[in-house]
C-alpha cells in the first residue's frame, strides 16, 4: 500500500480492506511508518517509535477484533503500555520504571486488533492547551507549521491531521481532545464521565479527565468508543449503557433537535469571540437541517467553575510530584519541572481540605445547573476555542509573566472546561475555517450519557458539510 493511498482511508475503511485481504497488516503498518518518516521530522508529533513491538504483535497473530490490523498511536499520558515508560511530557519521570501491564484502555485496543506503533507528544503533565514540552520540544500544526496543534493531545491531533494515522488515542481534562481537534480540523468527542475506564489508575484530576480519541471521521470515533466503553470492576462512576453500538448511531437520523447556541466565552463572560462567526455558520446549518435553533442565556457563572477546577488540578499536581519524591526517596526541586508545573505545585500545597471540598461542591452545582438546562434543550452549541490556533511559543510554560499567561490562556480556551466539570459529553466538529485557511471548530454538548445523540447529529453534519477531503498541504 502506497502512502498516498493509505491516507485516503479512515480506520474503519482500512479495517474493511484488511478483513477481505486486499492488504496485509504488515503493508498497512509499512505505509504508516513511511508516512511518519516523511512528515514527523517537521511536526514532532510522535515521540516514541514502537515499530519493533508492533511488528512483533503482527507476527504473533492479531486478535480478530473490529479494527484488526489498523495502525494506532497512544498518547504519552494517562494510559499505560506494558514494558513502555509513560513520561507525560515530564523529564521528572525519566527514571520511573515502565508499566508492568497494560491499562484497561490499551488492553481493549489490543483486543480489537489495533497495531500500536508509537506514542504521541503531550505538554508536561498535560497542563497546557498547546504541546510544547521542554522534554520533547514543540509539536507543530500541519495546517501551518508556525501554529500550535493545540493540547494536551496535540501530538495525537497533529499525527492524524498529517496522515500518519486516521485516528489516535487522546485524553481530555479541560478540553484536551476538543482543543487540538479544533486546531487541526478533526472530529473530537469527549465522552461522559465514566464512559471509558481509567483503570487501573485513579481518576484524572479528581474526575475531570476523560479518555477517548481524535479522528478524521465520525464513524471512527464511534467505533473506537464501542471498543473502549466496557466498565471495569471498581470504577467509581458509570455512564448509562448505550442502547446499541455507537457506530450504528452515526447512520441514524437525529430527529428534530432543540439546539441552543451561545456566541460568547463561557469562562470570561465575553459576549462574543473572534471566532463567533463559526457559531453563526453552524447555527444556520443546523436550522437548514430542520432543527429548532435559538440563542440562549446560560444558567451559571462559568468562571467560578474554572476556579474550582483549578483547585482540583493544582492539588493533583501535588500528588504527582510528591508521589515521585516518595518513590525515589528525595524531594523534587523547582528546576526539575517546568515553571508552570512548579507554580501549580506551590499553589496546590496552599489548598486546604476545606478548599478542595468547596471546589467539588461548586462543580456539582454547575453540573446540576447545566443538567436542568438540558431538560429544555437537547444540545448546546458554542465555539470550541475563543481564537484560531495560537502561534508556537505564544503560551509558554516557562514564562514568568503570570498575568499575561492566564490572559492568553483564558482567551484561547474559554468554552471547553465546563463540560469536564459537569462530566457531560461534548464534541468538536470541524465546520469552519479562517480566511487564511486555519480550521475553526464548533462545540456541541449534551446531557450525561448522550453520546448517541451527538453521534447522530455529527453524522448528519458530516454528510451535509464533509471535511475529510480538506487536508493540509504541507508536504
Amino acid at each position: 500500500m502506497e502512502s498516498n493511498e493509505y491516507v485516503r482511508f479512515d480506520a474503519v475503511g482500512l479495517a474493511e480492506l484488511l478483513a477481505v485481504g486486499d492488504v496485509s497488516a504488515e503493508e498497512v503498518l509499512d505505509a504508516a511508518l513511511a508516512r511518519m518518516a516523511a512528515v514527523n521530522p517537521r511536526i514532532n508529533a510522535v515521540i516514541v517509535n514502537l515499530e519493533t513491538e508492533a511488528r512483533g504483535a503482527i507476527r504473533a497473530g492479531l486478535p480478530d477484533g473490529a479494527l484488526r490490523g489498523v495502525p494506532y498511536l497512544i498518547k504519552d499520558i494517562s494510559t499505560q503500555m506494558a514494558g513502555v515508560r509513560t513520561l507525560a511530557g515530564a523529564a521528572l519521570y525519566r527514571d520511573v520504571p515502565p508499566a508492568a501491564a497494560d491499562s484497561a484502555l490499551v488492553a481493549a485496543y489490543r483486543a480489537a486488533g489495533l497495531v500500536l506503533f508509537g506514542k504521541t507528544n503531550t505538554p508536561e503533565f498535560g497542563l497546557q492547551p498547546v504541546t510544547e514540552p521542554m522534554l520533547f520540544g514543540a509539536t507543530r500544526n500541519p495546517w501551518n507549521l508556525e501554529r500550535t496543534p493545540g493540547g494536551s493531545s496535540g501530538g495525537a491531533a497533529a499525527a492524524v491531521a498529517a496522515g500518519i494515522v486516521p485516528a489516535a488515542q487522546a485524553s481530555d481534562g479541560g478540553g484536551s481532545i476538543r482543543i487540538p481537534a479544533s486546531c487541526c480540523g478533526l472530529f473530537g468527542l469527549k465522552p461522559s464521565r465514566g464512559r471509558v475506564s481509567m483503570a487501573p489508575a485513579g481518576e484524572g484530576w479528581g474526575g475531570l479527565s476523560a479518555l477517548h480519541a481524535v479522528t478524521r471521521s465520525v464513524r471512527d470515533s464511534a467505533a473506537l468508543l464501542d471498543i473502549s466503553c466496557t466498565p471495569q470492576p471498581g470504577d467509581p462512576g458509570l455512564a448509562p449503557p448505550p442502547e446499541r453500538p455507537f457506530i450504528e448511531e452515526v447512520r441514524r437520523e437525529p430527529g428534530r433537535l432543540r439546539i441552543a447556541f451561545h456566541r460568547g466565552a463561557l469562562m470570561t463572560g465575553q459576549p462574543a469571540t473572534p471566532v463567533s462567526f463559526a457559531v453563526d455558520e453552524a447555527a444556520k446549518l443546523c436550522s437548514d437541517l430542520g432543527h429548532d435553533v435559538e440563542e440562549a442565556d446560560l444558567p451559571f457563572e462559568f468562571g467560578l467553575g474554572s476556579m474550582a477546577g483549578g483547585v482540583l488540578v493544582a492539588t493533583s499536581i501535588v500528588g504527582y510530584i510528591d508521589g515521585e519524591a516518595e518513590r525515589r526517596g528525595r524531594p523534587v526541586e523547582a528546576h526539575e519541572v517546568e515553571a508552570l508545573t512548579w507554580r501549580l505545585y506551590q499553589q496546590g500545597k496552599t489548598h486546604s481540605a476545606y478548599d478542595y471540598g468547596r471546589a467539588l461542591a461548586m462543580i456539582h452545582r454547575l453540573g446540576r445547573a447545566l443538567g436542568a438546562f438540558f431538560e429544555r434543550y437537547d444540545v448546546l452549541l458554542t465555539s470550541t476555542l475563543g481564537t484560531p490556533p495560537l502561534g508556537i511559543g505564544e503560551l509558554s510554560s516557562t514564562s514568568d509573566e503570570v498575568e499575561e499567561y492566564y490572559r492568553v490562556f483564558s482567551a484561547f480556551m474559554p468554552n471547553t472546561q465546563a463540560f469536564n466539570h459537569t462530566g457531560q459529553p461534548a464534541m468538536n466538529v470541524p465546520l469552519a475555517w479562517t480566511e487564511d485557511g486555519l480550521p475553526v471548530g464548533v462545540q456541541f454538548a449534551t446531557k450525561i450519557g448522550g453520546e448517541a445523540l451527538l453521534f447522530r447529529l455529527a453524522g448528519q453534519l458530516e454528510a451535509a458539510r464533509p471535511w475529510a477531503d480538506r487536508r493540509p498541504q504541507f508536504v
